[in-house]
């Protein structure tokens, strides 16, 4: 009854299922490893001391931006010069605009500078003169997948829709640091804009997501053996019927 398993149907159905249940169980396996890395990296990002409370730092010692790094309060002199807005950026539920300014150190290249959040129809102010040195929370430049950033292009001149040396180096002639600051106290009429946690450290969608593809994953595996218990089955009884001339 069990001789159609010798035919090349179904030698391919049996290799199909040999490999197919390993990778699936793979998979899963390294989603859950995903899974498990996001959340030790959120319990560590817990229990370091908060990098806004330690002491400033020079700004070329912190570069590049990175887990560690994200959040620490940088240091940089020179003086500040262009000035963009930054729209539709949210703020305990308000939306307006980050006040970008950019600072051209004293080794001569640019470092963007929030200096605040500007709400709608105010007008951003004047950035100081002269030589200063200003000292904020180091971010890693934005990408296409930040949350409020403007990739259709089409903004009005003066206005930025990502905050990155990618979207400065046609705008300036500058050479732009691949990162930025957010100032802890901004001057009057706008509001310090809180730095945001390093991408990776925190338990958002993503690390929920790598949750479920493992779970999908075991399920695939055991999807699989039911449908070859199932085809088994199904073609013993048809043999089975054909035997009996049924």
């Amino acid at each position: 009854m069990y001789r159609f398993l010798r035919t090349p149907r179904w030698w391919g159905i049996n290799v199909f299922v040999l490999l197919a249940i390993p990778f699936c169980l793979f998979m899963g396996t390294w989603q859950m490893g995903r899974f498990e890395d996001r959340v030790a990296s959120h319990e560590r990002a817990e229990q370091r001391p908060d990098p806004s409370t330690q002491a400033p730092v020079a700004l070329d010692t912190l570069l590049p931006v990175d887990k560690e790094t994200s959040g620490r309060v940088a240091r940089a002199s020179g003086r500040y010069t262009e000035q963009f807005l930054v729209p539709d950026r949210e703020l305990d539920g308000r939306s307006g605009s980050y006040v970008l300014t950019l600072l051209k150190t004293d080794g001569g290249r640019a470092l963007p500078v929030v200096r605040g959040w500007l709400p709608p129809g105010a007008k951003a102010p004047a950035p100081p003169s002269g030589e200063v040195t200003v000292t904020g929370a180091l971010q890693a430049s934005e990408s296409q997948g930040t949350k409020g950033v403007h990739t259709a292009g089409g903004l009005p001149q003066g206005q930025l829709g990502m905050i990155s040396a990618a979207s400065l180096v046609n705008v300036v002639p500058d050479d732009v640091y691949d990162a930025w600051i957010t100032l802890a106290e901004s001057p009057a009429g706008l509001t310090p804009v809180p730095a945001q946690a390093a991408a990776g450290t925190g338990l958002d969608m993503k690390a929920f997501q790598n949750l479920g593809y493992t779970a999908e994953w075991f399920v695939f595996a055991g999807f699989v053996v039911f449908m070859w218990f199932r085809l088994l089955r199904r073609e013993a009884e048809a043999s089975r019927d054909a035997a009996l001339g049924l």
